[in-house]
C-alpha cells in the first residue's frame, strides 16, 4: 500500500507511534442510487473509499483525488455530511494513526469503477439492501449512515462543558 511521502518522512522520525492525521472518506452514489465501497488490500474488509490529506490540500479536492486512485471513478462532492473521528488504528506493519475524518457525500460523474491501485483488493457498487446485508465495521457503517440520511449539515458530537475556559 502506498504511503506518502510526507508520511513515509515523518514515519522516519516517529517511528510507529500514534499519528493525528486528516482524513477523507466518500459515500459516491451513482444515477441508480447504489453506493460505491472498496475492499481494502490492508484489512480486506469493505469500506468507504478515501485516504489521507496531503499537506495543504482541500479536502473536498483530496477527496476527488482519493476517489478517482482508487477506484478510476471521478466523484463530485455534493455535502460534507460528518466531522467524526476514528478509533485508533493499527496496521500490518505496526504503525498507529488516529484520524479526524471528514465524510462527504458524493455523485459519480464518470468512469468505470474498477481497481486502480493497490489500496483496494475489489471495488464494487451496492443497492442499499445489499449494503444492509454487508458485513462492515461499526465505523465504517455509522459514516454510510450519516452520509445517505445527511440532510443540509453536517453531524458532529459535541459533549457540554468539555473545552468550557470557565
Amino acid at each position: 500500500m502506498a504511503i506518502p511521502s510526507f508520511l513515509a518522512e515523518l514515519r522516519s522520525v516517529v517511528g510507529t507511534r500514534p499519528l493525528w492525521l486528516t482524513g477523507v472518506g466518500a459515500v459516491v452514489r451513482d444515477g441508480e442510487g447504489r453506493v460505491l465501497l472498496n475492499r481494502r488490500s490492508d484489512s480486506g474488509r469493505w469500506g468507504i473509499v478515501g485516504g489521507i490529506l496531503d499537506p495543504g490540500e482541500q479536502p473536498a479536492d483530496g477527496l476527488v483525488r482519493e476517489v478517482f486512485e482508487e477506484t478510476g471513478v471521478l466523484a463530485e462532492p455534493e455535502l460534507l455530511s460528518a466531522v467524526t473521528i476514528s478509533p485508533m488504528m493499527t496496521y500490518p506493519n505496526g504503525d498507529q494513526a488516529q484520524y479526524l475524518d471528514l465524510t462527504f457525500r458524493c455523485r459519480a460523474v464518470s468512469g468505470e469503477a474498477r481497481v486502480n491501485d493497490d489500496e483496494s483488493l475489489e471495488v464494487r457498487w451496492f443497492t442499499l439492501a445489499e449494503l444492509a446485508e454487508l458485513e462492515l465495521d461499526e465505523y465504517v457503517r455509522y459514516r454510510l449512515e450519516l452520509a445517505l440520511t445527511a440532510k443540509a449539515e453536517a453531524a458532529f458530537t459535541f459533549t457540554p462543558g468539555t473545552g468550557d475556559p470557565a
